[in-house]
């Protein structure tokens, strides 16, 4: 009876889902995030819209950062182009963004502060050179505190192409979407590392733009499509001061599957 109970409980919980209504609200600068909003969309078959800057960015690199930057450090946010979406007209927001210094970029500090996001389940997803997933949804949490704030997706930039894999089962998993997937297993005990899953580790990530620093233990796990791989880093800072930080790194198993590092959680 306890089961049956329990069961119901969960049909319930997953029918209200369903039945929730979803916005996916974006700002996309370069269009990588863009690609993954639109696959989030196309998945969820929610409403989707894109945030506008009233001076939009260039779309150079350089020149983002800087501007970014100066935004940050001044305080002086990018005003905003009215929201078509009515905010209020809807129960969970998919909010998209790139990593900017960290967190999010600055589009959206201006968006959180201008809109009122209470009683709202707030999803972020993010793309990203290297991280900042966990930095900006713990943003969010700050920023937004009359909104729940859930675990969100993360994808670099270099590897947009997996997000509609990594989307379908991000979305089966907290009961968006329709449809069951495998747990994936515990990553094993950390352990040094080998020569051979270093060479695994630099493989990954000696072309990166910026040293990630040197494996010093590692943690694995087997799926059905791949080997994950868990590294402990120790870096040092431009101050010279030793940081740690976790690199995660994914082998497919299809034939001539090369490594590729996934995030970096600093």
């Amino acid at each position: 009876m306890k089961k049956l109970i329990l069961f119901l409980a969960f049909m319930a919980a997953m029918t209200t889902s369903y039945a929730q209504k979803k916005l996916v609200l974006y700002f996309s600068e370069t269009g990588s995030t863009k690609t993954v909003a639109e696959e989030l969309q196309r998945q969820l078959q929610a409403d989707i819209e894109c945030i506008e800057a009233v001076t939009p960015y260039t779309g150079n690199f350089g020149e983002t950062m800087q501007r970014g930057q100066r935004e940050m450090q001044s305080g002086e946010l990018p005003a905003l182009k009215p929201l078509k979406s009515k905010l209020a007209d809807y129960d969970v927001i998919f909010l998209g963004y790139p990593i900017w210094f960290g967190t999010y970029a600055t589009p959206i500090a201006t968006l959180v502060r201008d809109n009122d996001f209470a009683g709202k389940t707030i999803v972020p997803f993010c793309t990203f050179g290297s991280g900042g997933l966990n930095t900006s949804t713990d943003a969010l949490v700050k920023a937004l505190p009359k909104a729940t704030i859930q675990s969100g997706y993360g994808v670099r930039t270099a590897r947009v192409a997996a997000a509609p894999k990594e989307l379908d089962r991000f979305l089966k998993e907290r009961g968006f979407k329709e449809g069951t997937v495998e747990k994936l297993p515990e990553y094993s005990a950390q352990q040094p590392v080998t020569e051979a899953e270093k060479a695994i580790f630099d493989a990954a990530c000696s072309s990166y733009q910026f040293p990630l620093g040197t494996p010093s233990t590692v943690g694995k796990r087997e799926t059905a499509e791949s080997t994950d791989y868990k590294f402990i880093v120790k870096s040092q800072g431009r101050n010279g001061a030793e940081s740690t930080s976790t690199i995660y790194v994914t082998v497919g198993k299809e034939q001539g599957a090369q490594p590729e590092f996934t995030q970096v959680v600093r």
